[in-house]
């Protein structure tokens, strides 16, 4: 897969892990995201996350608050920031990280496009965080193709999509040290 690139993809990015969750974040979704991020960012982690509203969103701001590194992958070409909200923050991301896509550009974000780009969030991350979710949803496809690539899945507890992913299997975090310890043990 021949991927398109903005901005740097250095080194220390392959210390990554993928922040995902609902587009429709809660109070509680918020304060989760921001945590664990901050922490893993302190933590020398890069972030991960496909720049889509709230969770998504919310993650690549607070790596770029805590002066880490993040890496948003999208589910069109380079050149159509979507959703569109998001293009100053896309410019941001640049700076301090990379836009990443798997389609060239012109390509708009059709539906079928996001399964694609969970795939590459998966392939780019050592272990993939759910802040929260509904049971059927974007989430859990990034989440299962991380399982099943043999990625660490870490889901917070107390929304239908992390119940469930921790049902199947997936590792509890209540903490950000949940992940690190599992990423430095």
């Amino acid at each position: 897969m021949k991927l398109s690139i903005s901005g740097k993809i250095l080194a220390t990015d392959t210390q990554a892990v993928a922040v995902v969750g609902s587009r429709e974040m809660s109070l509680r979704g918020q304060k989760l995201t921001r945590r664990f991020v901050k922490e893993l960012v302190q933590n020398g982690y890069t972030i991960v996350s496909g720049l889509a509203r709230g969770v998504d969103t919310l993650a690549h701001q607070t790596a770029l608050e805590n002066h880490g590194r993040t890496i948003a992958v999208l589910g069109s070409g380079l050149d159509i920031i979507y959703p569109p909200e998001n293009k100053t923050l896309a410019g941001e991301i640049v700076k301090n990280g990379a836009l990443v896509s798997p389609f060239p550009r012109g390509t708009k974000p059709y539906p079928k496009n996001f399964l694609a780009r969970n795939r590459l969030i998966a392939q780019l991350s050592l272990a993939v965080l759910v802040i929260e979710g509904k049971r059927r949803s974007g989430t859990l496809s990034t989440a299962s193709w991380a399982a099943n690539a043999g990625i660490e899945v870490f889901a917070v507890p107390g929304s239908e999509a992390t119940d469930w992913l921790i049902n199947q299997g997936a590792a509890i975090a209540k903490r950000p040290s949940d992940i690190i310890k599992y990423l430095r043990p």
